[in-house]
């Protein structure tokens, strides 16, 4: 892909996604020595109750069969789980879209295979938590994986390096505040536990993601503006492609896992103030075109988030009611 920037020196400098690969990589490497001297390796197996644990019925083993009430886990501390997993083991899908984007050769790559070491250890944990704890039924939790990953991953993003940075930057935010949240709702102190390790480690992807996507707007700021204008217009989870997502999402976010208004304050609005987005000055036509879409959008989806909270307060509201009758 090539595009083109008013900045740099020149009307006429003009930016491919290996040029801006190669002017970002002096970056990389700043940040992913800061990272590495942040960054804690722990053990997943130290957050599983593994004396919880014993047989599911089998072709080789004789054993209990799952039940719900055997966990401690609430419905959607369930739901949001089995989704945040799903989306965890696509991971083979995400190494290679990054890998082909960022490259497998200096400090990019190195990030690209720290970053995959990193999440593998979430999906390995998350598992042998829910297995062990019998959050969930186990064979369908195999079944919703094989569907998941027989249909691959492709991102929204794959076209241009610079949308996928900004778009890592918002959805490693989403991941840990989704997780968290999980945790939170979850009705398990150790799964609580385990989910807060994993968000910890998301919250460092995030400031990686996010401090490269400044540099970008210091190299490319009209480009890059645009570039987050597109990915926060279009934004999707990764695991949106997860057998009866729809179904799943609706569920968190009455649950207040993740909805409108936690995507609004907590996963955008935190992002673009850091960086101000919106108050950034000496654009060209196409970079304040960007921004001033970026700002209506943002009004307007706060405003959807009003109607849904509104709406999540009555819901509340009759189910005391009724609670109370």
């Amino acid at each position: 892909m090539t595009i083109t920037s008013p900045h740099l020196g020149s009307p006429s400098a003009v930016w491919t996604d290996a040029r801006l690969l190669y002017a970002l990589e002096e970056v990389v490497e700043r940040e992913l020595n800061r990272h590495l001297k942040v960054a804690k390796d722990w053990m997943p197996h130290e957050y599983v109750p593994w004396s919880d644990g014993r047989n599911f019925p089998g072709q080789f083993t004789d054993g209990e069969a799952w039940d719900k009430q055997q966990s401690k886990v609430t419905e959607i501390g369930r739901t949001a789980l089995v989704v945040n997993l799903l989306t965890e083991d696509n991971l083979p899908s995400y190494h290679h879209e990054i890998a082909s984007l960022f490259g497998r050769d200096g400090a990019w790559g190195t990030w690209v295979h720290r970053w995959t070491a990193e999440e593998g250890r979430h999906g390995i944990v998350m598992r042998d938590y829910l297995l062990t704890s019998r959050a969930v039924d186990p064979d369908k939790l195999e079944q919703f994986r094989m569907s998941h990953m027989s249909e691959g991953f492709e991102s929204d993003n794959r076209h241009s390096m610079l949308h996928s940075i900004a778009y890592v930057a918002f959805q490693e935010l989403a991941t840990r505040i989704s997780h968290r949240n999980t945790g939170h709702q979850s009705g398990d102190p150790v799964c609580d536990r385990m989910l807060a390790r994993i968000a910890t480690d998301e919250n460092l992807h995030m400031v990686f993601y996010r401090n490269l996507l400044k540099a970008a707007f210091e190299l490319a700021p009209d480009l890059t503006m645009r570039a987050v204008r597109d990915v926060v217009v279009e934004f999707r989870m990764p695991g949106h492609g997860i057998p009866g997502f729809e179904r799943a999402a609706a569920q968190m976010a009455i649950g207040e896992v993740y909805n409108l208004r936690i995507h609004h304050d907590d996963v955008l609005q935190p992002v673009l103030r850091h960086l101000k987005v919106l108050d950034i000055d000496g654009l060209g036509p196409e970079g304040l075109r960007a921004q001033e879409e970026l700002g209506l959008f943002m009004g307007g989806l706060d405003a959807e988030a009003a109607k849904f909270d509104a709406k999540l307060a009555a819901r509340k509201a009759r189910m005391a009611a009724r609670a109370g009758a």
